[in-house]
């Protein structure tokens, strides 16, 4: 049984901050993605609700709030495309490219 550690530093983390090794901590844990189970819902200091999956290091547990790009990013990733980057580089994931549907591809 895991002990619990609840002397963890807490991180909230947006796309726009996902580093190559957080992100590298959520394809492990979720390899075929995450579902509703995994999803954490909260109110945060401005009082509106996120949705967040966790992930959990020696020393930090951080919260990555869900979205489109992450759902797109988790997909495409290749641990090879973040070798030049440094691992707490948030600037080494980019936004994917979303391509919306309209109503005429349904039809």
């Amino acid at each position: 049984m895991e002990k619990k550690r609840d002397n963890l530093k807490r991180v909230i983390v947006d796309f726009k901050k996902l580093t190559p090794e957080i992100l590298a901590l959520l394809v492990e844990k979720y390899p075929y993605g995450y579902d509703e189970d995994h999803i954490i819902s909260f109110k945060n200091a401005k009082n509106e609700l996120v949705e967040a999956v966790e992930v959990t290091t020696e020393d930090t547990k951080y919260l990555v709030k869900v979205s489109t790009k992450l759902v797109k990013t988790m997909e495409n990733y290749d641990e090879d495309d973040y070798e030049d980057f440094d691992d707490n580089d948030p600037e080494a994931v980019q936004d994917p490219e979303i391509i919306e549907e309209s109503e005429d591809d349904f039809e």
